[in-house]
């Protein structure tokens, strides 16, 4: 008996996200395509959906992510095809960041994982000081849990910001979750 060796294929999530967002004026509703690699997490891809709420526009797009090296989360890119701003999740090696940073206008870092984001930050907060053009989001605990409880093939959530405090509702109720700016 021949064994096949099968690659593990994404697993393909569609999110209804409605986002008011009254701090920029932004108001629209996206649906989304979300390839979940299979070593992500539930926490992790909810983490990349929250930041498409944070930043988004009409130019913002999931990137390869985790399939690709050297590739965004996200990417939001110009009428010229230059990289306007650059998003990643998670606690990138400090060298990645530097090198996103001065591939793209703006570099947004969505950072979590509690203690060990803590002590990412304490070795390379220092380091990433000087990049002007980078802002570091701490996705705390508590809100990358509730992220992850809100994750399913088929999602539908509305996001509100208003005076930098984000909400995100689903059918089953409305959730405050809140961030930590480090560095912008």
């Amino acid at each position: 008996e021949r064994r096949q060796g099968m690659a593990l294929k994404s697993t393909v999530c569609k999110a209804e996200l409605q986002i008011s967002d009254l701090d920029r004026h932004y108001y629209a509703t996206h649906n989304l395509t979300l390839a979940r690699h299979p070593s992500e997490t539930d926490e992790r891809m909810m983490v990349r959906l929250f930041a498409f709420a944070l930043v988004a526009g009409e130019a913002l797009a999931f990137g390869k992510g985790l399939s690709a090296e050297d590739e965004p989360d996200l990417v939001e890119c110009d009428r010229t095809g230059a990289i306007a701003r650059w998003i990643d999740v998670g606690l990138p090696d400090e060298r990645a960041v530097r090198k996103a940073a001065h591939r793209a206008r703006e570099m947004v870092l969505f950072a979590y994982g509690g203690r060990v984001a803590e002590m990412w930050w304490q070795q390379n907060g220092g380091k990433l000081a000087g990049l002007a053009n980078l802002t570091v989001i701490d996705v705390p605990p508590e809100s990358s849990t509730t992220l992850a409880s809100l994750a399913g093939r088929t999602m539908r959530l509305s996001c509100t910001i208003q005076d930098g405090v984000v909400w995100l509702a689903d059918d089953a109720g409305n959730h405050e979750l809140p961030l930590r700016l480090l560095q912008g």
